[in-house]
């Protein structure tokens, strides 16, 4: 039984999530011929402020991002 595990950040439109479950759902019976009842694909959403890349998490980066923000990196320079 084929198990898929997606992690994405939260926010995205349902619909746009629903067509993601379907196209790895295709793609993983397309590819390995596995019974569409076998296939589990499971679609985890993780709050901004719990995904971090390169130390900064979803929510910062974000924040940084906002017109008007002067948030500034560790080093004290502008992340642009």
């Amino acid at each position: 039984m084929p198990i898929v595990n997606i992690s994405v950040a939260a926010g995205r439109d349902p619909e746009v999530l629903r067509s993601c479950l379907r196209a790895v759902h295709d793609a993983v019976r397309d590819s390995l011929g596995a019974p569409e009842s076998a296939i589990r694909v499971l679609l985890t959403e993780v709050p901004p402020a719990s995904w971090s890349s390169g130390g900064v998490t979803l929510e910062e980066r974000s924040a940084r991002s906002q017109p008007g923000s002067h948030a500034s990196t560790s080093n004290g320079r502008d992340e642009k």
